[in-house]
């Protein structure tokens, strides 16, 4: 009888030890289950912390860029990483909106950038989702694409060629400034080595290549005149083929002059020419950004000066490739 009680009493204790080691298990687990939750919460929590303060920095101190042309060889090249001060000529409250005051303004030779005046904006509202997910998702995902599916150009990065008050034009690719209150050209070359500036203008149509040119934009306005073409002209206007590029710009300089050559009794052509030949005016409170590869570059030649108060910020530095990491000049 008595063993058989300390057996009953032997099952009993093993069956509540059991029972209780169970149940220590289960709060083992679901605290570790608790504790796992709250780990991978935090970590969320301080993700998005890090993605709010990044959204900060870049709205209103500095953002980083990726270049995505050839338009600033040799000062910036393809995939170049930069840091622009955004900071310098007062951020933007919010994408699109009003800006904060500063007492600096575009300087002629700032590396600028700015909203690239083709786009079309969808909004502050869009903006501000566009970089959130772009943030969050590591830049894996960019809401911001054009018609075609392709990532819309919504800045640009340009250097500031010209200020308020100045006079523009191109002599064969060569940049001619006239300053407020003068009446003289003086070369940008020229000027940049007088005044200590050390980029450089990149050029891919060499001088040897503006007769030609020129040669094919006489054959192409006598053709659409249905007047006879020189012969030596046209055997000029044959080299073209042979060119690596050619200066749009000139191009179309040369074709109206051509035209108005041919028509110097149409009042069109020789409007046309004196408006080609007088250059682009910069009002005041505008700049006018150009791309250091002259030949390679949709700039301010197409689609005129920006207002100065649009500039969002200045090219501070390049920060990746690390052999080209320093001061953007």
């Amino acid at each position: 009888m008595q063993q058989k009680a300390e057996d009953f009493f032997d099952t009993v204790q093993a069956w509540t030890e059991s029972l209780l080691t169970k149940r220590k298990r289960r709060v083992r687990i679901k605290k570790e289950k608790t504790r796992a939750k709250s780990a991978i919460r935090d970590w969320i929590e301080s993700f998005i912390w890090a993605i709010c303060a990044v959204l900060i920095i870049n709205q209103y101190i500095f953002q980083a860029y990726v270049i995505p042309s050839g338009s600033m060889i040799d000062s910036l090249l393809i995939n170049d990483r930069i840091i622009v001060n955004k900071l310098i000529f007062g951020p933007e409250l919010l994408p699109g909106l009003a800006k904060l005051p500063s007492p600096f303004k575009p300087q002629r030779d700032d590396v600028i950038i700015f909203e690239n005046p083709t786009y079309v904006s969808r909004g502050t509202a869009f903006d501000v989702a566009q970089r959130v997910i772009f943030y969050l998702t590591l830049s894996l995902v960019n809401i911001d694409t054009d018609a075609s599916g392709e990532t819309a150009v919504h800045f640009l990065i340009k250097r500031a060629a010209a200020v308020g008050g100045d006079t523009v034009k191109q002599e064969r690719g060569n940049l001619l400034l006239k300053f407020a209150g003068e009446d003289r050209w003086v070369g940008e070359t020229d000027y940049n080595k007088s005044i200590g500036l050390k980029h450089n203008i990149s050029r891919l149509v060499k001088e040897a290549e503006y007769p030609v040119i020129e040669a094919y934009a006489k054959t192409n306005a006598y053709s659409e005149l249905g007047l006879e073409v020189p012969a030596d002209v046209q055997s000029l206007a044959a080299g073209i083929n042979s060119m690596q590029a050619v200066d749009p710009l000139y191009y179309n300089e040369a074709w109206i002059k051509a035209m108005r050559e041919a028509r110097p009794e149409s009042a069109r052509f020789r409007t046309q020419f004196y408006r080609s030949n007088a250059g682009i005016y910069v009002p005041p409170g505008y700049v006018l950004p150009l791309g250091d590869n002259r030949d390679n570059s949709r700039d301010g030649r197409y689609f005129g000066a920006v207002r100065a108060d649009k500039v969002l910020g200045k090219g501070a530095v390049i920060f990746w490739p690390i052999q080209r990491m320093g001061v953007i000049r």
